[in-house]
């Protein structure tokens, strides 16, 4: 059954008594909040006359939340029971920001808050989070003004616009452009800002924003539609 992290919390809405996942869901998880964070999936990052134009997205609703909850869960069983052939489950922009409203709060490292992401489509996604950037510059321990990490200062928001490609069990997701406070960011500043929020145990040096990953559960593939995309699991 694997090792299982629990929030043992009372809830008159969701009828399970805890927030229990998988410890490799709950870090496949946190690699896509830190994406949308520094990013996990990535609000707007460039002009916005690059992106089609959305609605008004639904403020997000505990319902929404315990939706996705159960739908994590649902994936995380189906993946360790045998083998039954290749099933789809629906996943909302509505349902992932109402997550991130309600769940992921207390999963994301401190410095990092209101994480929020628009599923646009064509595998697209865009991100947004509010980061404190003096973390970021006190850990580099650089005295230098020519360092561009030392004119970050306060919470600002940042955001994230990429494309998330899957295939066969594998993901990776390619930046499109970022910004911090209006002020468009190089990749590789961005990849100092993931870095240090993912900083764990399993990646000490955080995450590298380039690098392949696998998908859990025996996802075969996340197909990423207009506010809404579909997990593939086989």
């Amino acid at each position: 059954m694997g090792d299982r992290v629990c929030d043992r919390r009372p809830d008159p809405i969701f009828p399970i008594s805890c927030y229990c996942f998988p410890m490799d869901a709950r870090r496949w998880g946190g690699r896509l909040v830190a994406l949308a964070a520094g990013l996990w999936l990535a609000a707007s990052a460039g002009p916005a006359a690059q992106s089609p134009p959305a609605a008004a997205a639904a403020a997000p609703t505990r319902q929404a939340a315990d939706s996705l909850a159960r739908k994590m869960l649902s994936i995380a069983d189906y993946g360790r029971a045998p083998l039954r052939g290749a099933r789809v489950v629906p996943v909302t922009e509505h349902e992932v920001n109402s997550y991130l409203r309600f769940v992921a709060p207390e999963l994301l490292p401190p410095g990092v808050t209101d994480p929020r992401v628009r599923i646009v489509g064509d595998g697209r996604v865009q991100g947004r989070a509010v980061v404190d950037l003096d973390a970021v510059r006190r850990a580099r321990r650089s005295d230098t003004w020519l360092d561009p990490v030392q004119w970050l200062t306060g919470r600002v928001e940042v955001h994230a616009r990429g494309f998330l490609r899957t295939a066969r069990g594998r993901a990776t997701f390619e930046l499109e452009s970022a910004e911090a406070a209006g002020v468009p960011l190089p990749k590789w500043l961005l990849q100092e800002i993931v870095a240090y929020y993912t900083q764990s145990p399993e990646f000490p040096e955080g995450i590298d924003l380039d690098a392949p990953f696998d998908l859990p559960a025996r996802i075969r593939d996340i197909e990423i539609e207009p506010r809404q995309a579909f997990v593939i699991q086989q």
